[in-house]
């Protein structure tokens, strides 16, 4: 099957529950969006945002918060007169990868780092270690293309043994206990994955794991390990790919379930539940963080993908900005600290109106405090 580049730009169903408490403007700081000497301080609700420094400032990373860096950098820009970010949506493989070699400024990835990537990522903060601060929330689906079959569910232990082989046509018993009345074709299941490194894989393979019942024993990681079907580079090659196969399946950015494609229902054990605003909220209500009380807020979301909270949709992904705790010179410090500030507050909103999660208020203040203690 021929590879499929990816499309930068991908939003992500927007959750009316979680609504990003209000940032209002420093009376004091009548003319916050034209600093002076670079250094201005522009009011943001909770937290003020120190201007100057290095610029531009460069990241690269995941193409999940494509669009929601773009308004990143056009809010900095409005807070920050004179201040540019250059995002480059390359996919988070490729933006930690970049971030560790002193590329760029902050990389952007769909699952925290860990591992060697971590140790990398330390070395390169110069003994530090990086932090993973969340910026985006929100759903994937489990996409599908299938004639005659408009409302599909599964389960985790059911979509595990699809992606790695075990369930190879649509009417398979399995597929059918869960979806009664529904008439399943005896059709082969194509399946697609992400060919290209990817956060999106990782989140999902996390699931499979979490969720499955002891079906999925394939491992994690950004690359796709289920060693089943054809690959295409990112959301958009997946959605391109199981858009033309009548048959198919994959799993993708929730926006890009349009256009012929279908996302499935998520039965955890107390019903099937659908992919939209409401459900996604009971799912985060859940969170919980792999060290607490740190400043690295990389979020546990196998809590999240293993639980049977009724109504919940489980299947989350979180955007993180990779930063130096320390390590920086004091120029790029700065407007890391700066951009980062902006990005976590007043740009919240204005990425809820594209179709984001904002950030709830308790994930904000975590996250505040995190930028704050960058030095």
């Amino acid at each position: 099957m021929k590879i499929m580049r990816p499309m930068g730009a991908v939003g992500i169903v927007a959750s009316a529950a979680l609504v990003l408490a209000a940032c209002g403007s420093d009376p004091a700081s009548s003319n916050n969006n034209t600093p002076t000497s670079g250094a201005a301080a522009a009011a943001t609700g909770t937290a003020k945002v120190d201007c100057g420094g290095k610029t531009p400032l460069s990241g690269e990373g995941s193409t999940a918060q494509k669009t929601a860096m773009d308004i990143f950098a056009q809010q900095y820009a409005k807070t920050c007169s004179g201040q540019v970010v250059n995002y480059n949506a390359t996919g988070s493989g490729a933006g930690v990868k970049q971030f560790n070699a002193k590329q760029v400024d902050f990389g952007g990835s769909d699952s925290p780092i860990s591992g060697s990537d971590a140790d990398a990522a330390k070395a390169r903060c110069g003994g530090n270690p990086a932090w993973n601060l969340p910026m985006v929330v929100g759903p994937v689906a489990i996409g599908y293309k299938l004639d005659g079959v408009s409302s599909l569910t599964l389960t985790g232990e059911v979509a595990a043994k699809i992606f790695n082989g075990q369930i190879k046509t649509w009417n398979d018993p399995a597929i059918a206990a869960v979806n009664p009345g529904v008439n399943l074709p005896a059709k082969p299941i194509q399946v697609f994955s992400r060919s290209d490194e990817s956060g999106t894989t990782d989140n999902f393979q996390h699931y499979l794991a979490a969720a499955g019942k002891g079906a999925w024993t394939q491992g994690t990681g950004k690359a796709f390990k289920g060693g089943v079907g054809n690959g295409a580079s990112g959301s958009n090659g997946v959605a391109s790919a199981v858009r033309a196969a009548d048959g198919a399946i994959g799993y993708l950015e929730s926006s890009y379930v349009k256009d012929g494609i279908t996302a499935a229902k998520i039965d955890s054990g107390s019903g099937a539940v659908e992919l939209n605003p409401t459900n996604v909220a009971k799912a985060l209500d859940a969170a919980v963080f792999k060290t607490p009380g740190s400043n690295d807020l990389a979020m546990d979301l196998d809590k999240i993908y293993a639980a049977n909270t009724p109504g919940a949709y489980p299947l989350l992904l979180t955007t993180y900005e990779i930063v130096c705790s320390k390590g920086y010179d004091a120029d790029t410090t700065k407007a890391i600290k700066a951009f980062m500030t902006s990005s976590a507050t007043t740009a919240q909103q204005p990425i809820a109106d594209k179709g984001f999660v904002p950030l709830p208020q308790s994930l904000q203040d975590k996250v505040l405090t995190a930028i704050s203690a960058i030095s």
